[in-house]
C-alpha cells in the first residue's frame, strides 16, 4: 500500500450512492454497530459547513458529515447532510474549520505516557544543572528511601554542555549530593539509557567491580568508577531494584497507579486528536488490564497492542490466548509482538554497519541476536501475529529485514498480507531501502524524531551516511513502502501536529531543515497519520478515512493544515475530538 492523493469532490453530488451503501453494509449487515440502510435516514450527529477531508480518494473533500451510532452515515454538502437532521440530531457547526479522520498514533508507549505524568518530566530541560535542581526539589518532599524517577533528558539538548563528562554525561556526584537518602533513576528520552545516583547504584549493587552486561555498558570515569550513566542492558540491575521497591506496594496501590496511568494517557491522547494508539509493547498482565477496561467501556482510546516483555516460554504457552481482534466494540486489538534488535542513535546504541563517527570504538549495542529474532519470527508467524521489530541502525535494519525475508518466504514466495513492521527504521543502507516495498514491510517511523535528532545525527554518522540513509521517508515511499507516522511518546510529546509539521518541513528546533528533499507533501503526511496507520494495524476497513460505514473517529482543527502557511502549522490546535460517534474532547 502506498500513499495516495485525495482528489477534490465536486459540490452538489449525492450524499452517498446506493451502490456504495450496499457495498459497505452487505458485508456486515448483522453487526449491530453498523447502521442499517433500511432505517430512516436520520443522523444522531451532523457536522456542517466545514472542510471535510475524507482521506478517501473516491470521496475527496466534502462540507459535512453525518453520524449514526458509532459509524459514519454519510458525507457530502451541508445542504445534503441537513436532510439527515431529525428532532434528536446533535448539530455541530464547523464554521469553515477542518475535519479529518482521528489521528492514529503509530508508535507510542501508552502506559509510559501515563507514567511520565506521575514522575519528573525532564523533556524540557536544557542543562544538567536544571535536572539536578529538579531532583533536589523532589528530594525535599519525598520520604527517605522512596525512589525518585523521571524521564526525558537528552545530553544533546544541554547548553552549555557540562564540564568533565564521560560519553557526554557528567558523574553522579552533584545529583547524589542533593538526594543522599533517595534512590534516583532518570531515564533518557530514548528509553535506552538511564542515570542513577549513588543511592540507586547501591540498591542495584553496581560498583567499580561490576562487569558490563551483554548488550549494555556501565559508563566509568578515568578511575574506573561508575559515573551513574547506564546504557542499554546496564539499566537492568537498577530497574530490578526499583521493581523490588514497588513490590512493597499493596495490590490496591499498584492497581490504582495503573488506572491513573491509563486515565492520564487517554486524556492527553484525546486532547491531541489521537483516537487510536499503537502501543509499542505491553506484557500479558497489562493486556489483562486493557481487556478488563475495554470490556467495561472504560478504555479511553482504541488500543492496538504489541506483546512485549514476555519470554519465549511464556509466549509459547499463552500467545494464542492473547490474540484479540476488534475486541470490545473495536477498542482493543492484540495481534503483534514487539522485539528490539538494537538501541538508540543518541546513546550510541543503534547497531551500525560501520563504527560511529564520533565514537569509533563502537558500532552500537545489539539487543537481540538475529537467530533469536528468527525463532521469535517463526513463533509469531505460527500464531498469526504481526512482528514489529525496533531497528534504528543500518545493521539492525538489515539483520531484521534478512530475518523477515527468510521466515516469510514459503516455497519461493512471500507470505501474503503479513504486514510485518520495522519500528523506527531511522538509518538505512541504500541497498536496504527498496527491500521495504519489495518485502511488504511497513516502516513505522516518527516524523518528529528526524527534526528532534537532526542536530546530532551528522556527528554520530558523518555527513555521507546521514545524507543517504537517515530518516529517508521520500526514498522509502518512492520504492513502494508504507509509512505509519507517530511520536514514540513519551520519548517525544504526543502532538500529532508537531510530528505532521516535522514530516512536511523537516525543520529543526534550531531553524534549519534536515535534508528537506526527504519531506512528505501535506496529503502524504496526513495519510501517514490516518489511513496508513490503519493499514499497518489491519484496520483500514474501519478506521483511517471518513468513509461511510467506518467508525466515527473525527478530529476538528482550528486551522487548515493542508493549506495554511507552513510556519503556522505548529500553532494549530485541536478544537474537538470525536471518538466512536461521541465528543470526547473539546478545547
Amino acid at each position: 500500500m502506498t500513499a495516495r492523493t485525495t482528489r477534490p469532490r465536486s459540490q452538489g453530488s449525492l450524499v452517498i450512492l446506493a451502490s456504495v451503501l450496499l457495498a459497505i453494509f452487505t458485508v456486515g449487515c448483522e453487526d449491530p454497530d453498523i447502521p442499517d440502510p433500511s432505517l430512516p435516514d436520520t443522523a444522531d450527529m451532523v457536522l456542517l459547513d466545514g472542510k471535510v477531508v475524507t482521506v478517501d480518494p473516491e470521496l475527496g473533500e466534502a462540507e459535512a458529515v453525518a453520524i449514526r451510532g458509532d459509524r459514519i452515515l454519510a458525507v457530502g454538502s451541508s445542504e445534503e447532510i441537513r436532510e439527515l437532521v431529525g428532532p434528536d440530531t446533535e448539530v455541530l457547526e464547523l464554521n469553515g474549520r477542518l475535519a479529518i479522520p482521528g489521528f492514529i498514533e503509530g508508535h507510542g508507549h501508552f502506559m509510559g505516557l501515563g507514567n511520565a505524568r506521575l514522575t519528573l518530566d525532564l523533556s524540557g530541560t536544557t542543562s544538567w544543572n536544571e535536572i539536578v535542581e529538579l531532583v533536589a526539589e523532589a528530594a525535599e518532599t519525598t520520604p527517605e528511601g522512596t525512589w525518585i524517577t523521571g524521564r526525558g533528558w537528552h545530553q544533546e539538548r544541554w547548553d552549555p554542555a557540562p564540564e568533565n563528562t564521560y560519553d557526554g554525561v557528567p558523574t553522579h556526584h552533584d545529583m547524589s549530593e542533593v538526594s543522599p537518602e533517595n534512590p534516583v533513576l532518570l531515564t533518557h528520552a530514548s528509553g535506552h539509557a538511564s542515570f542513577a545516583n549513588a543511592r540507586a547504584m547501591e540498591e542495584a549493587g553496581i560498583t567499580a567491580e561490576t562487569p558490563d552486561p551483554s548488550g549494555g555498558t556501565i559508563i566509568r570515569d578515568s578511575e574506573g568508577q561508575p559515573t551513574g550513566f547506564l546504557r542499554q542492558a546496564a539499566q537492568g540491575p537498577a530497574r530490578e531494584a526499583l521493581a523490588r521497591f514497588e513490590e512493597g506496594m499493596s495490590e490496591e496501590e499498584r492497581r490504582n497507579r495503573s488506572l491513573q496511568q491509563v486515565e492520564l494517557a487517554g486524556a492527553e491522547a484525546l486532547e491531541h486528536g489521537v483516537t487510536s494508539f499503537h502501543d509499542a509493547g505491553s506484557d500479558f498482565a497489562t493486556i489483562d488490564l486493557f481487556r478488563e477496561l475495554a470490556e467495561g467501556g472504560e478504555l479511553p482510546v482504541r488500543l492496538y497492542v504489541a506483546v512485549r516483555g514476555e519470554s519465549m516460554d511464556s509466549m509459547e504457552a499463552s500467545l494464542a490466548n492473547y490474540r484479540f481482534i476488534d475486541h470490545a466494540n473495536h477498542f482493543l486489538t492484540v495481534r503483534a509482538v514487539k522485539r528490539a534488535i538494537d538501541g538508540a542513535l543518541g546513546t550510541h546504541g543503534a547497531w551500525l554497519l560501520e563504527p560511529y563517527s564520533d565514537n569509533p570504538e563502537t558500532s552500537g549495542l545489539p539487543q537481540t541476536d538475529p537467530e533469536d529474532l528468527r525463532a521469535l519470527a517463526e513463533l509469531v508467524l505460527d500464531h498469526g501475529f504481526q512482528l514489529n521489530t525496533h531497528a534504528i541502525g543500518d545493521r539492525g535494519n538489515r539483520e531484521a529485514l534478512n530475518v523477515y525475508e527468510e521466515v516469510l518466504s514459503e516455497n519461493g514466495s512471500m507470505v501474503e498480507d503479513h504486514r510485518w513492521r520495522i519500528e523506527h527504521a531511522q538509518h538505512l543502507h541504500p541497498d536496504d531501502i527498496p527491500r521495504f516495498g519489495e518485502l511488504g514491510v511497513i516502516a513505522s517511523m516518527q516524523g518528529i524524531h528526524a527534526t528532534s535528532d537532526g542536530p546530532w545525527v551528522e556527528p554520530r554518522l558523518g555527513q555521507t551516511r546521514a545524507e543517504w540513509g537517515a530518516y529517508v521517508w521520500r526514498d522509502l515511499m518512492d520504492t513502494g513502502a508504507t509509512i505509519c507516522n507517530g511520536t514514540d511518546v513519551p520519548v517525544e510529546p504526543i502532538s500529532a501536529i508537531d510530528s505532521y509539521y516535522a514530516s512536511v518541513s523537516r525543520m529543526t528546533r534550531e531553524g534549519w531543515r534536515f535534508y528537506p528533499d526527504q519531506a512528505m507533501d501535506r496529503m502524504e503526511a496526513l495519510e501517514s497519520y490516518t489511513i496508513n496507520c490503519a493499514y499497518a494495524a489491519f484496520h483500514e476497513n474501519d478506521l483511517g478515512s471518513l468513509t461511510p460505514g467506518k467508525l466515527a473517529d473525527i478530529v476538528i482543527l482550528d486551522q487548515d493544515i493542508l493549506t495554511i502557511e507552513e510556519d503556522l502549522i505548529p500553532e494549530t490546535r485541536v478544537d474537538m475530538t470525536i471518538l466512536n460517534g461521541e465528543v470526547r474532547y473539546r478545547r
